[in-house]
């Protein structure tokens, strides 16, 4: 990082941005395998929230694969460095008085506690995805599963890299319950104003 570089500061805080929109900033980061359920959950919860007239976006992994880290692979280093830049681009979407939901597999613990360590004090909220393995492969939406286990998907999360869960997240979410009971469970976990 270069050393000539100093923090613009504007005139809006973001106390003045949760006083705006009416609602508390924060990152929802929903981590678990793939075909777990995260994007369902985050595309669900985007809508909920925006029909109570919360601002959210919803970064998704793939979606993001495609532009800003289209130039990153699936080694343990380009994971890191995948996750690193979503954090950043979360805390600038937090500081933007916007509650961001994200969905990626992000399966270390360690790059996890990076993007945490950046927010302000309960403006990262991690989600588990708790879905068993099997259930997952059972589910293999886009079929990488199949392929993993055939050899033709290195360093897969779950099959050939590991998966570190959460030891202690704000939410746990059980896909086995219809979307809308985990929607519901959500919406009633979320500390979305300022006296919770």
């Amino acid at each position: 990082m270069s050393r000539n570089i100093v923090r613009a500061e504007g005139r809006v805080t973001g106390a003045g941005r949760e006083a705006h929109f009416g609602h508390r900033a924060m990152t929802v980061w929903f981590t678990g395998l793939s075909g777990s359920g995260k994007s369902t959950l985050a595309f669900a919860l985007e809508e909920a929230l925006l029909q109570r007239g919360v601002a959210t976006y919803v970064l998704d992994g793939d979606n993001i694969r495609f532009g800003l880290n289209r130039d990153l692979g699936f080694s343990p280093e380009d994971r890191t460095e995948n996750i690193r830049r979503i954090g950043e681009v979360c805390r600038l979407f937090t500081d933007a008085g916007l509650v961001v939901l994200t969905a990626f597999i992000s399966p270390y613990v360690a790059d996890r506690d990076q993007v945490r360590a950046i927010h302000p004090d309960s403006a990262f909220v991690e989600v588990y995805v708790d879905t068993p393995l099997d259930v997952c492969e059972s589910r293999d939406p886009k079929g990488l599963y199949v392929k993993a286990r055939a050899g033709e998907i290195p360093d897969f999360s779950g099959i050939s890299a590991p998966y570190e869960p959460p030891p202690v997240p704000e939410i746990t979410v059980d896909t086995s319950q219809p979307l809308d009971a985990c929607v519901a469970q959500l919406l009633a976990a979320l500390p979305l104003t300022p006296d919770r």
